[in-house]
């Protein structure tokens, strides 16, 4: 996939930081084939340049006993999206909210402790968003492939 400001080098040293974002300097350097100053450099420079966003920890909550993930298809009426936008962007159980294509809907995904918190999050916060017009939810019972970021 062609990226305009991305190089060839930068496509490389962007490939192995979504395989492992733990990598070291020298490694990614040797990696590449420059030295490890060199890769802090470029890596620096596709950080300031918002190319790399951040580096975090992901927990798969497949292997956290009771948890349940779930995604939302939520509609509204139209002058009430972006508020029910951003009460769910600051709700802690929601991890993403998407606006998608279609009328005035929303892609949400939630992961809970227990389908005890799942409920509450729907009674009390999903069945009560303002203009909310239709839902639905589907609970994630396996995780098959999940890739994080833009593949190059």
């Amino acid at each position: 996939m062609f990226l305009e400001g991305l190089d060839a080098l930068d496509e490389q040293i962007v490939r192995l930081l979504i395989e492992n974002a733990r990598m070291s300097y020298s490694e990614l350097g040797q990696r590449v084939g420059i030295s490890r100053v060199a890769a802090k450099m470029r890596v620096q420079s596709l950080e300031r340049r918002g190319i790399i966003e951040e580096y975090t920890t992901i927990v798969n909550p497949q292997k956290i006993s009771g948890a349940v993930s779930c995604y939302f298809e939520l509609e509204f009426r139209p002058e009430t999206l972006a508020e029910a936008a951003e009460i769910l962007r600051r709700n802690d159980t929601v991890t993403q909210v998407y606006r998608v294509t279609g009328p005035c809907r929303l892609h949400v995904h939630a992961v809970a402790a227990s389908a005890e918190e799942m409920e509450t999050l729907v009674t009390e916060v999903v069945d009560r968003l303002p203009g909310l017009k239709e839902s639905r939810c589907r609970t994630i019972l396996s995780r098959i492939k999940d890739i994080k970021g833009l593949r190059l």
